[in-house]
C-alpha cells in the first residue's frame, strides 16, 4: 500500500499549498514564456512597419530590414550595360576574285570579235562590266536569303552599304579596254586576282580606303604596259566592296545578353532605404509595400507563424516537464518553474545583447553570446535531463537571434555551436561540488566552442577568411569564459531568491568550519558524532530510492542543532554524569526534548540556512510519540493515586510530519542510529528486526502521509540501512553462529 498521494486531475498535481502548487499559476508561467518568446523573436522574424503616406515626406530614416532588390537601380544598371555594348559586325566573305576573272574573260572574248566595232565595244563594256559586278552581289544575296545563312536584316544592310559605296569606272577606261590584246589579258588575270584576294582578306567597312591601296599594288606588280595597269586598277576598284557589315540583330542580342548578365542591384540590410525628409514617391511607396513595411498593409501570416513557433517551443517544454514528472505529473513546484522561465529569459537577453553588436561584416561577434549559460544553470539548479532538453531549445533560439542572413530563418552555424557548448557545459558541471568546477567548465566550453568554430570554418569550404576565422575562434573562447563568470555570479542569486539548494551550496554547508557545525562539535560532541552517523545512513538510503542523498547528508548534520541549547538533557552528551531527566517532571522533560526541533529551526533561520535544511530539522521527528516519558508520567500519577491530567497527544512532537522523502529518510535514519547505539552487543537479527520495527511503527503512526514514499521504497530503505549499519558498526555487530564459524575458518586460511 502506497503512502498518501496528493489528488491528481488530468496528470497535474493539485494542492492547497498556495501559488507554488497552483495549476493556474503553472499555466500562466508557460503562457508568459510563450509571450516572451514571441516578443524576443519578433525583431528577427517580423518586419518593422511605418506609418507613411504616399507623396509625403518621411519623418524618419527607414533602414532596410533585409536585403531588398532595387528594381529601379537594377534597370538603370542594365541599360547602362546595354549602352556600353558596341555595334556588332558580321564578316561576309565575297568572292571578288571570281568576279574579276569573269570580267577579264568577257573582255578577252569581246575584244577578239572583229565583227563588233570599237565604238560598240565601248558601249557594251559600259553596260556589261558594272552589270556583271552588280549581278554577283544580287545573286549572292538571293542565294544567302534562300539558304538562311544570314538574316534578312543583315543582307538588306549589306545591299545598302554596297550600293552606297559602289565604284564608277571612269569613261576613258572603257575606251582603253578594247585596245587590250589576248596576251595583255593573260598577264592581267593573275595580277588582278592576287590584288583582289589580298585586299578582300582584310575586314572592309569602307571600300574607299581599300581602293586607295590598289594603285600601289598595281604599280609594284609585274604588269609593264600602261594600259593594262590602268584597266586592272579600275576593274579591281570596281569589284572591291565592303565585307564587314553592321549586324542589327546581333547587336540587339548582345544588348539583351548584357542586360541579362548585369547583376541585380540590392539594398543591403541596414542600408538606408528612405532617408529622413525624402519624398515618398509612388515607386518608393510601392517598394515599401512590397516589403511589408507599411503599417496600413499588415500581413498577419508572419505573425501567425511566429505565434505558432512560440507556442510550439513553450508547449514542448511543458510536455517534457510533464512527461518526466512521473506519476505526480510535475516534479517541480511553481517557484522552480518561475526560476526556469527566468533562466531562459536571461539566456535570451544575453543572446540579444550579442546580436546587437553583430553586423553583416562582424557576424562572428555572435560567438561571444554565453549560450551555454542557461543549460549550465538548469543542470545545477534543477535537473540534468531538463538541461539537455533546454540545450535544444537554446540552439533553436540562437540560430534565429544570431542569424545575420535574411534569406534564411535559421543559421545552422550558430545553432550547432550553441548545441555543442551547451552539452559540454552540462557534462562538465552537472555534478559540480566546488565553485572552481564552474571555472573549469567554462574553460571546457571555451575549448570545445573554439574547436567547433574552426571545424565549421573548414566545412564551409573557405567561406570565411583567415582574419574572420581567428576573430570567430577568439570570440567563442571568450564566450566560454563569460559563461563561467555569469554562472558564478548568478548562482548565489538563484539559491537565495528561490531557496534552491544546489550541490555547490550543499557542499559549502557541509564544511566542518561552518559556525553551527563548529558549535555542534565543541559543545555537543556526542550529538555531532550522532549527526555524522545519521548523515551516512540517510545518504545511502536516499540514493537507493532516487532521492537527494547529498541533501540528506547535509540536513543530517544540522538536524539536531537545537540540542546545543540544552546539551546535557540528551543521552549522547551525558558522559559520566547523572541523567537530568531523573530529577524533573516527565512533562518538563518532554518539553525540553521536543523543543530541540523548534530551537534548531530558529538557529538555522538566524544563520540563514536554506529552507530545505530547516525543513529537515523541523520535520525529522514528525509527530512521533515519546513513549518513555508518557509511561513515566503514567507511573508517577499511579503512585500519587491521581487521575492523569494528560493524553498521548500531549507527549507527541508538534510536527509537522515529513513533507519530503528526504525529511522522512533522515527521520528514519535518526531513529535507527540511536537504536543501534543503544544496543550493547547487537546482532544481525536484532539490527534487521529493529529497523523493520522502526519503519513499521512510523508507517502505522501515519508519519509518511504527507510525503510520497511508497511501500516498495520503504523496503528499499530498510534493506539499505541494514547494509550500511553493518558496514559502519561492523566490529560491534555479532553474527549468527554459522556466520561466525565461517569467518573464523576464512581468517585461518587468510590470516
Amino acid at each position: 500500500m502506497a503512502s498518501k498521494q496528493p489528488s491528481k486531475l488530468s496528470g497535474f498535481v493539485y494542492s492547497n499549498n498556495g501559488w507554488k502548487y497552483s495549476a493556474a499559476t503553472r499555466y500562466a508561467l508557460f503562457l508568459l514564456l510563450g509571450v516572451f518568446l514571441y516578443v524576443s523573436l519578433a525583431p528577427d522574424l517580423l518586419p518593422k512597419r511605418y506609418d507613411i503616406k504616399e507623396n509625403t515626406y518621411s519623418a524618419k530614416e527607414i533602414p532596410a530590414p533585409k536585403q531588398i532588390l532595387d528594381t529601379k537601380a537594377t534597370l538603370k544598371a542594365q541599360e547602362t550595360a546595354a549602352e556600353a555594348v558596341s555595334n556588332r559586325y558580321t564578316i561576309i566573305p565575297l568572292r571578288a576574285d571570281t568576279v574579276i576573272n569573269a570580267l577579264l574573260d568577257r573582255i578577252d572574248g569581246l575584244n577578239q570579235d572583229d565583227l563588233i566595232s570599237q565604238t560598240e565595244k565601248v558601249d557594251i563594256y559600259k553596260e556589261v562590266i558594272p552589270q556583271r559586278a552588280n549581278d554577283y552581289i544580287v545573286s549572292f544575296i538571293n542565294s544567302s536569303r534562300n539558304s538562311g545563312t544570314y538574316s534578312d536584316t543583315l543582307l538588306t544592310e549589306m545591299q545598302r552599304v554596297i550600293e552606297e559605296q559602289a565604284y564608277v569606272i571612269p569613261e576613258e577606261t572603257y575606251i582603253k579596254i578594247p585596245r587590250l590584246t589576248a596576251q595583255d589579258i593573260i598577264e592581267m588575270k593573275p595580277v588582278a586576282r592576287d590584288i583582289v584576294t589580298k585586299l578582300m582578306n582584310d575586314q572592309i567597312t569602307d571600300a574607299q580606303a581599300a581602293r586607295a591601296k590598289v594603285a600601289e599594288q598595281v604599280s609594284t606588280s609585274s604588269l609593264s604596259q600602261r594600259t593594262a595597269r590602268e584597266v586592272v586598277q579600275e576593274l579591281v576598284r570596281l569589284v572591291i566592296t565592303p565585307n564587314k557589315f553592321y549586324d542589327e540583330e546581333a547587336t540587339k542580342e548582345a544588348k539583351v545578353q548584357a542586360r541579362e548578365n548585369t547583376p541585380d542591384v540590392y539594398i543591403e540590410q541596414g542600408d538606408t532605404l528612405v532617408a529622413k525628409g525624402d519624398l515618398i514617391t509612388p515607386e518608393l511607396y510601392e517598394l515599401l509595400d512590397e516589403n511589408d513595411l507599411l503599417s496600413s498593409e499588415i500581413n498577419y501570416w508572419p505573425q501567425l507563424a511566429l505565434l505558432l513557433l512560440s507556442a510550439l517551443l513553450a508547449s514542448g517544454l511543458l510536455m517534457f516537464i510533464r512527461y518526466t514528472g512521473g506519476t505526480a505529473g510535475f516534479k517541480y513546484n511553481n517557484s522552480q518553474l518561475l526560476m526556469l522561465v527566468l533562466v531562459i529569459l536571461i539566456t535570451i537577453v544575453t543572446m540579444r545583447l550579442a546580436a546587437f553588436l553583430q553586423t553583416d561584416t562582424r557576424y562572428y561577434v555572435g560567438f561571444l553570446a554565453p549560450v551555454a549559460l542557461g543549460a549550465m544553470l538548469i543542470a545545477m539548479l534543477l535537473d540534468t535531463s531538463l538541461a539537455f532538453f533546454c540545450s535544444v531549445l537554446f540552439s533553436i533560439l540562437s540560430s534565429i537571434i544570431l542569424n545575420v542572413h535574411q534569406n534564411t530563418v535559421f543559421d545552422f552555424t550558430f545553432g550547432f555551436f550553441a548545441l555543442v557548448v551547451s552539452l559540454v557545459a552540462i557534462f562538465a558541471t552537472h555534478r559540480a561540488g566546488q565553485r572552481s568546477t564552474l571555472l573549469k567548465g567554462g574553460i571546457m566550453v571555451s575549448l570545445f566552442g573554439s574547436v567547433t568554430v574552426f571545424m565549421l570554418t573548414l566545412l564551409g569550404g573557405g567561406v570565411w577568411n583567415e582574419t574572420q576565422t581567428l576573430y570567430a575562434i577568439g570570440f567563442a573562447f571568450a564566450g566560454g569564459l563569460l559563461t563561467a563568470v555569469l554562472v558564478i555570479g548568478l548562482m548565489p542569486f538563484f539559491e537565495a531568491t528561490f531557496g534552491i539548494l544546489s550541490a555547490l551550496k550543499l557542499v559549502e554547508l557541509s564544511n566542518p568550519n561552518h559556525p553551527l557545525l563548529r558549535k555542534l562539535l565543541t559543545e555537543t560532541p556526542g550529538t555531532y558524532h550522532h549527526s555524522v552517523m545519521v548523515g551516512n545512513l540517510s545518504e545511502a538510503a536516499a540514493e537507493a530510492i532516487g532521492a537527494d542523498g547529498l541533501l540528506c547528508r547535509v540536513g543530517s548534520y544540522y538536524h539536531d542543532i537545537g540540542k546545543t541549547k540544552r546539551p546535557f538533557y540528551f543521552i549522547e552528551n551525558q558522559n559520566n554524569m547523572e541523567n537530568p531527566h531523573d530529577s524533573i517532571e516527565p512533562k518538563l522533560s518532554k518539553s525540553i526534548i521536543v523543543a530541540h526541533a523548534r530551537d534548531g529551526v530558529e538557529m538555522l533561520k538566524e544563520y540563514k540556512l536554506p529552507k530545505p535544511i530547516r525543513d529537515i530539522a523541523e520535520q525529522h521527528h514528525g509527530t512521533t510519540f515519546l513513549h518513555y516519558f508518557y509511561h513515566k508520567a503514567l507511573k508517577l500519577a499511579e503512585e500519587k493515586g491521581t487521575e492523569p491530567d494528560f493524553t498521548e497527544e500531549d507527549f507527541r512532537y508538534p510536527g509537522p510530519k515529513a513533507q519530503s522523502k528526504e525529511a522522512a529518510v533522515v527521520g528514519i535514519a535518526d531513529s535507527v542510529e540511536a537504536a543501534v547505539r543503544s544496543l550493547r552487543q547487537p546482532t544481525v537479527v536484532q539490527v534487521e528486526t529493529m529497523i523493520e520495527k522502526i519503519i513499521k511503527s512510523r508507517l502505522d503512526d501515519h508519519q509518511f502521509d504527507d510525503c510520497d514514499l511508497t511501500i516498495k521504497e520503504l523496503d528499499t530503505i530498510a534493506r539499505t540501512l541494514k547494509e550500511t549499519v553493518m558496514g559502519i558498526f561492523h566490529s560491534r555487530i555479532e553474527y549468527p553462529e554459522e556466520v561466525k564459524k565461517q569467518k573464523k575458518e576464512e581468517g585461518a586460511v587468510n590470516p
